[in-house]
């Protein structure tokens, strides 16, 4: 068993079986998964502070069995961040990654993917932006949802809302709306999301629908608005997915999805981790501004 002593932030940490392969298929071991988030941290922190951490973890690699933790290991370090937040089991204690020691932490626990909710502990009930998650049904793809995405982009700019795209490192695609207003409400982020797909529906009946059962979404892409809700939680932008390859979840500015839409190459529109790193080097962190960026729902809808 490999194992290593490192120091994160002036903590010492532990790190075990850093040979193990996660990504059997691909050759990423989890030494190869620390590294990605070390170098990805200061772009993911930002996105995962004071949020409470849903972990899925595969301890035997992507190919094996994987399980969801929402409660903050017991045998957590003292210094890592914890919230009381109440589920629908009762009240729990989650982990918040605040910080670069406790990123490396979780990683150690081979949490590849990172899920966290769209409202911070503090505010469970007030989300900070609204979400559409356009999630490609049979025989569509994740061309159809860029067609979608910006579809959506320009009826949200009618509203003079802004919005920001990501994959998500899977099939489909996440459109953010950044909210950041005290006022705001999961009820009103979701009867809005609703209306929104509803509209798209019924302009667009042949690739898009707003109805969950999924005879209704062959051929179509689900905008799947029922996210908006503080029980749910999204991938977080830059989490690694379990996939064969590693591949991220990864914003993308509408004129690149625009011209990826008109090269019609799916595969272009899934980042992997080295092309992750390098671009956040290159461009920042392009879904900064969903922290930021203030606006309000218009109510005409």
């Amino acid at each position: 068993m490999s194992k290593k002593i490192v120091e994160a932030a002036g903590r010492r940490l532990s790190l075990s079986n850093l040979n193990k392969d996660l990504y059997p298929s691909y050759g990423f071991t989890k030494a190869h998964v620390l590294e990605y988030y070390r170098r990805i941290a200061d772009s993911i922190l930002p996105h995962l502070k004071d949020r409470a951490l849903t972990l899925k973890r595969y301890p035997d690699g992507t190919e094996k069995d994987f399980f969801f933790e929402k409660r903050c290991p017991v045998h957590r370090p003292a210094w890592v961040k914890t919230a009381k937040v109440i589920h629908n089991e009762g009240p729990m204690t989650v982990c918040l990654v605040n910080d670069l020691e406790t990123l490396i932490w979780v990683e150690n626990l081979a949490s590849l993917e990172l899920h966290v909710p769209l409202a911070k502990a503090g505010s469970p009930e007030t989300p900070d932006s609204i979400v559409f998650d356009l999630d490609p049904g049979d025989k569509a793809n994740i061309l159809d949802c860029a067609k979608v995405a910006l579809i959506l982009r320009d009826l949200l700019l009618q509203m003079q809302l802004e919005s920001y795209a990501k994959t998500s490192g899977k099939k489909g695609l996440h459109v953010y709306v950044p909210l950041n207003r005290k006022e705001a409400t999961f009820e009103d982020t979701k009867r809005f999301s609703k209306a929104v797909a509803e509209v798209l529906q019924r302009n667009y009946p042949e690739i898009v629908t707003a109805k969950m059962a999924k005879e209704s979404r062959i051929k179509k892409v689900f905008i799947n608005w029922s996210q908006n809700d503080s029980a749910k939680t999204m991938i977080c932008i830059y989490s690694l997915r379990a996939r064969e390859k590693p591949t991220v979840s990864f914003p993308l500015e509408w004129e690149e999805l625009e011209i990826l839409t008109r090269q019609r190459d799916p595969e272009k529109l899934l980042i992997m981790h080295s092309e992750a790193v390098s671009r956040v080097g290159k461009n920042g962190d392009l879904f900064q501004e969903v922290l930021t960026k203030e606006q309000k729902m218009p109510h005409y809808l």
